[in-house]
Protein backbone atom coordinates (compact mmCIF):
# COMPACT_ATOMS: atom_id res chain seq x y z
CA UNK A 1 0.00 0.00 0.00
CA UNK A 2 1.41 3.37 -1.02
CA UNK A 3 1.42 6.41 1.25
CA UNK A 4 -1.44 7.89 -0.76
CA UNK A 5 -3.54 4.72 -0.56
CA UNK A 6 -3.05 4.60 3.21
CA UNK A 7 -4.75 7.99 3.56
CA UNK A 8 -8.03 6.41 2.48
CA UNK A 9 -7.88 3.55 4.96
CA UNK A 10 -11.06 3.73 7.08
CA UNK A 11 -11.42 7.37 6.06
CA UNK A 12 -13.17 9.28 3.27
CA UNK A 13 -10.66 11.61 1.63
CA UNK A 14 -11.15 15.16 0.38
CA UNK A 15 -8.77 16.24 -2.38
CA UNK A 16 -9.01 19.92 -3.40
CA UNK A 17 -7.19 21.43 -6.38
CA UNK A 18 -5.47 24.75 -7.04
CA UNK A 19 -3.50 26.04 -10.01
CA UNK A 20 0.11 26.91 -9.23
CA UNK A 21 1.00 30.63 -9.43
CA UNK A 22 -2.63 31.75 -9.71
CA UNK A 23 -2.77 34.65 -9.06
CA UNK A 24 0.81 34.71 -7.77
CA UNK A 25 3.47 32.76 -5.89
CA UNK A 26 2.70 33.83 -2.33
CA UNK A 27 -1.06 33.42 -2.66
CA UNK A 28 -0.64 29.90 -4.03
CA UNK A 29 1.52 28.96 -1.06
CA UNK A 30 -1.08 30.45 1.28
CA UNK A 31 -3.88 28.61 -0.53
CA UNK A 32 -2.11 25.26 -0.14
CA UNK A 33 -1.68 25.91 3.58
CA UNK A 34 -5.31 27.04 3.86
CA UNK A 35 -6.53 23.86 2.18
CA UNK A 36 -4.49 21.77 4.60
CA UNK A 37 -5.76 23.70 7.60
CA UNK A 38 -9.32 23.44 6.30
CA UNK A 39 -9.20 19.66 6.33
CA UNK A 40 -7.80 18.52 2.99
CA UNK A 41 -6.32 15.03 3.03
CA UNK A 42 -4.36 15.54 -0.19
CA UNK A 43 -3.82 18.78 -2.13
CA UNK A 44 -3.73 18.54 -5.91
CA UNK A 45 -1.61 21.28 -7.49
CA UNK A 46 -2.11 21.97 -11.17
CA UNK A 47 0.93 22.78 -13.28
CA UNK A 48 -0.26 25.34 -15.87
CA UNK A 49 -0.20 24.11 -19.45
CA UNK A 50 -0.92 25.78 -22.79
CA UNK A 51 -3.32 23.08 -24.01
CA UNK A 52 -5.07 21.55 -20.97
CA UNK A 53 -7.40 19.23 -22.86
CA UNK A 54 -9.16 17.88 -19.75
CA UNK A 55 -9.91 21.29 -18.26
CA UNK A 56 -12.83 23.64 -18.69
CA UNK A 57 -12.90 27.42 -18.89
CA UNK A 58 -12.36 28.13 -15.19
CA UNK A 59 -9.08 26.22 -14.98
CA UNK A 60 -7.97 27.33 -18.44
CA UNK A 61 -8.38 30.95 -17.31
CA UNK A 62 -6.35 30.20 -14.18
CA UNK A 63 -3.58 28.74 -16.33
CA UNK A 64 -3.52 31.96 -18.35
CA UNK A 65 -3.32 34.07 -15.18
CA UNK A 66 -0.41 31.93 -14.02
CA UNK A 67 1.35 32.41 -17.35
CA UNK A 68 0.84 36.16 -16.97
CA UNK A 69 2.52 35.83 -13.55
CA UNK A 70 5.51 34.22 -15.27
CA UNK A 71 5.03 30.63 -14.11
CA UNK A 72 7.53 27.97 -15.10
CA UNK A 73 7.89 24.35 -13.97
CA UNK A 74 10.70 25.57 -11.74
CA UNK A 75 8.25 28.03 -10.15
CA UNK A 76 5.84 25.22 -9.29
CA UNK A 77 8.56 23.30 -7.48
CA UNK A 78 9.54 26.47 -5.61
CA UNK A 79 5.90 26.99 -4.54
CA UNK A 80 5.78 23.47 -3.08
CA UNK A 81 9.14 24.02 -1.39
CA UNK A 82 7.79 27.19 0.25
CA UNK A 83 4.55 25.47 1.28
CA UNK A 84 6.55 22.64 2.84
CA UNK A 85 7.88 25.10 5.42
CA UNK A 86 4.32 25.41 6.75
CA UNK A 87 2.57 22.10 6.04
CA UNK A 88 3.33 18.45 5.41
CA UNK A 89 -0.03 17.80 3.71
CA UNK A 90 0.34 15.16 0.97
CA UNK A 91 0.58 16.80 -2.46
CA UNK A 92 0.03 15.44 -5.95
CA UNK A 93 0.58 17.27 -9.23
CA UNK A 94 -1.92 17.43 -12.04
CA UNK A 95 0.25 17.87 -15.10
CA UNK A 96 0.34 17.13 -18.77
CA UNK A 97 2.84 14.66 -20.14
CA UNK A 98 4.88 17.10 -22.22
CA UNK A 99 5.80 19.09 -19.10
CA UNK A 100 7.28 16.02 -17.43
CA UNK A 101 8.90 14.80 -20.64
CA UNK A 102 10.55 18.16 -21.32
CA UNK A 103 11.86 18.42 -17.75
CA UNK A 104 13.07 14.82 -17.91
CA UNK A 105 11.25 11.91 -16.28
CA UNK A 106 14.09 11.12 -13.90
CA UNK A 107 14.79 14.72 -12.91
CA UNK A 108 11.09 15.48 -12.46
CA UNK A 109 10.35 12.45 -10.28
CA UNK A 110 13.53 12.97 -8.26
CA UNK A 111 12.46 16.56 -7.55
CA UNK A 112 8.98 15.38 -6.56
CA UNK A 113 10.48 12.91 -4.09
CA UNK A 114 12.68 15.63 -2.57
CA UNK A 115 9.64 17.89 -2.02
CA UNK A 116 7.29 15.20 -0.76
CA UNK A 117 5.08 15.21 -3.86
CA UNK A 118 3.49 11.77 -3.72
CA UNK A 119 1.81 11.34 -7.09
CA UNK A 120 1.15 12.56 -10.61
CA UNK A 121 -2.19 12.81 -12.40
CA UNK A 122 -1.50 13.00 -16.15
CA UNK A 123 -4.80 13.31 -18.07
CA UNK A 124 -3.30 13.08 -21.57
CA UNK A 125 -1.25 9.95 -20.92
CA UNK A 126 -3.04 6.83 -22.17
CA UNK A 127 -2.67 3.55 -20.34
CA UNK A 128 -0.59 2.20 -23.21
CA UNK A 129 2.10 4.86 -22.59
CA UNK A 130 2.39 4.42 -18.84
CA UNK A 131 5.42 2.16 -19.05
CA UNK A 132 7.44 5.10 -20.36
CA UNK A 133 7.29 6.79 -16.94
CA UNK A 134 6.12 4.25 -14.34
CA UNK A 135 9.52 2.56 -13.80
CA UNK A 136 11.09 5.95 -13.11
CA UNK A 137 8.21 7.01 -10.88
CA UNK A 138 8.45 3.74 -8.95
CA UNK A 139 12.17 4.35 -8.45
CA UNK A 140 11.35 7.54 -6.55
CA UNK A 141 8.19 6.31 -4.82
CA UNK A 142 5.83 8.43 -6.93
CA UNK A 143 2.36 7.07 -7.77
CA UNK A 144 1.10 7.56 -11.31
CA UNK A 145 -2.60 8.08 -10.65
CA UNK A 146 -4.82 6.87 -13.50
CA UNK A 147 -8.13 8.27 -14.63
CA UNK A 148 -11.10 6.02 -15.31
CA UNK A 149 -14.07 7.57 -17.09
CA UNK A 150 -17.56 6.43 -18.10
CA UNK A 151 -16.08 5.88 -21.57
CA UNK A 152 -13.23 3.60 -20.40
CA UNK A 153 -15.29 0.50 -21.22
CA UNK A 154 -13.28 -2.71 -21.57
CA UNK A 155 -10.12 -0.87 -20.49
CA UNK A 156 -11.35 -0.46 -16.90
CA UNK A 157 -9.92 -3.79 -15.79
CA UNK A 158 -6.37 -3.26 -16.98
CA UNK A 159 -6.26 0.37 -15.81
CA UNK A 160 -7.54 -0.58 -12.36
CA UNK A 161 -5.22 -3.56 -11.94
CA UNK A 162 -2.17 -1.43 -12.75
CA UNK A 163 -3.18 1.50 -10.52
CA UNK A 164 -1.39 2.79 -7.45
CA UNK A 165 -2.06 5.61 -5.00
CA UNK A 166 -5.70 6.15 -5.90
CA UNK A 167 -7.88 6.06 -8.99
CA UNK A 168 -9.34 9.31 -10.28
CA UNK A 169 -12.89 8.45 -11.32
CA UNK A 170 -14.26 10.95 -13.84
CA UNK A 171 -17.82 11.79 -12.83
CA UNK A 172 -19.23 12.50 -16.27
CA UNK A 173 -18.51 12.98 -19.94
CA UNK A 174 -16.60 16.08 -20.96
CA UNK A 175 -14.13 18.41 -19.28
CA UNK A 176 -13.74 19.86 -15.80
CA UNK A 177 -16.16 22.52 -14.58
CA UNK A 178 -19.02 22.83 -12.15
CA UNK A 179 -22.09 20.80 -13.10
CA UNK A 180 -25.33 19.63 -11.54
CA UNK A 181 -25.77 16.36 -13.41
CA UNK A 182 -23.38 13.42 -13.37
CA UNK A 183 -23.05 10.05 -15.07
CA UNK A 184 -25.88 7.97 -13.67
CA UNK A 185 -23.80 4.81 -13.71
CA UNK A 186 -21.17 6.03 -11.25
CA UNK A 187 -22.07 3.49 -8.56
CA UNK A 188 -21.74 0.64 -11.04
CA UNK A 189 -18.48 2.04 -12.40
CA UNK A 190 -16.94 2.28 -8.93
CA UNK A 191 -18.20 -1.22 -8.09
CA UNK A 192 -16.58 -2.56 -11.26
CA UNK A 193 -13.28 -0.86 -10.40
CA UNK A 194 -13.39 -2.33 -6.90
CA UNK A 195 -13.90 -5.81 -8.32
CA UNK A 196 -10.43 -5.54 -9.85
CA UNK A 197 -8.38 -3.68 -7.23
CA UNK A 198 -8.12 -2.55 -3.61
CA UNK A 199 -6.67 0.81 -4.70
CA UNK A 200 -8.98 3.60 -3.43
CA UNK A 201 -11.26 5.59 -5.73
CA UNK A 202 -11.91 9.34 -5.70
CA UNK A 203 -14.57 11.02 -7.84
CA UNK A 204 -13.85 14.34 -9.54
CA UNK A 205 -14.96 16.61 -12.42
CA UNK A 206 -17.84 18.95 -11.67
CA UNK A 207 -18.37 18.43 -7.93
CA UNK A 208 -18.81 21.85 -6.34
CA UNK A 209 -21.25 21.76 -3.41
CA UNK A 210 -21.22 20.08 0.01
CA UNK A 211 -24.31 18.09 -0.96
CA UNK A 212 -22.64 16.74 -4.09
CA UNK A 213 -19.45 15.98 -2.15
CA UNK A 214 -21.44 13.96 0.38
CA UNK A 215 -23.16 11.99 -2.37
CA UNK A 216 -19.89 11.23 -4.14
CA UNK A 217 -18.19 10.24 -0.88
CA UNK A 218 -21.00 7.75 -0.30
CA UNK A 219 -20.19 6.16 -3.67
CA UNK A 220 -16.38 6.27 -3.61
CA UNK A 221 -13.49 6.51 -1.16
CA UNK A 222 -12.90 10.19 -1.75
CA UNK A 223 -13.93 13.37 -3.55
CA UNK A 224 -11.91 15.76 -5.73
CA UNK A 225 -12.96 19.40 -6.19
CA UNK A 226 -11.15 21.76 -8.54
CA UNK A 227 -13.07 24.38 -10.49
CA UNK A 228 -15.11 25.59 -7.51
CA UNK A 229 -11.91 26.39 -5.60
CA UNK A 230 -10.18 27.89 -8.63
CA UNK A 231 -13.23 30.11 -9.10
CA UNK A 232 -12.90 31.35 -5.50
CA UNK A 233 -9.28 32.23 -6.22
CA UNK A 234 -10.29 34.04 -9.42
CA UNK A 235 -12.79 36.18 -7.53
CA UNK A 236 -10.90 36.74 -4.28
CA UNK A 237 -7.36 36.94 -5.71
CA UNK A 238 -4.88 37.69 -2.90
CA UNK A 239 -7.72 37.47 -0.37
CA UNK A 240 -8.54 33.90 -1.42
CA UNK A 241 -6.88 31.87 1.37
CA UNK A 242 -9.48 32.60 4.03
CA UNK A 243 -12.38 31.90 1.65
CA UNK A 244 -10.65 28.74 0.41
CA UNK A 245 -10.23 27.54 3.98
CA UNK A 246 -13.89 28.22 4.79
CA UNK A 247 -15.05 26.35 1.68
CA UNK A 248 -12.76 23.44 2.53
CA UNK A 249 -14.27 23.25 6.03
CA UNK A 250 -17.75 22.95 4.50
CA UNK A 251 -16.71 20.15 2.15
CA UNK A 252 -14.77 18.37 4.91
CA UNK A 253 -17.90 18.37 7.05
CA UNK A 254 -20.00 16.96 4.20
CA UNK A 255 -17.50 14.20 3.43
CA UNK A 256 -17.35 13.31 7.12
CA UNK A 257 -21.14 13.00 7.15
CA UNK A 258 -20.90 10.44 4.35
CA UNK A 259 -18.33 8.54 6.38
CA UNK A 260 -20.56 8.59 9.46
CA UNK A 261 -23.56 7.42 7.43
CA UNK A 262 -21.58 4.54 5.93
CA UNK A 263 -20.31 3.47 9.36
CA UNK A 264 -23.86 3.30 10.68
CA UNK A 265 -25.18 1.12 7.87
Amino acid sequence: MSNLSAIFKNHKAFIPFVVADDPDFDTTVANIVALAEGGADIVEVGIPFSDPIADGGVIQAADLRAFDAGVRTKTVFEIVEAARKQTDVPIVFLTYLNIVFKYGYDAFCKKCQALGVSGLVIPDMPYESRDDIVPTADKYGIDIIPLIAPTSGHRVEKIAKAASGFIYVVSSLGITGERNEFFNGLKDLVAEIKSYTDVPTAIGFGVHTPEQAKTMAEIADGVIIGSAIVDIVAKQKQNAPEAVKEFTHSIRSAVDQAETKEASV
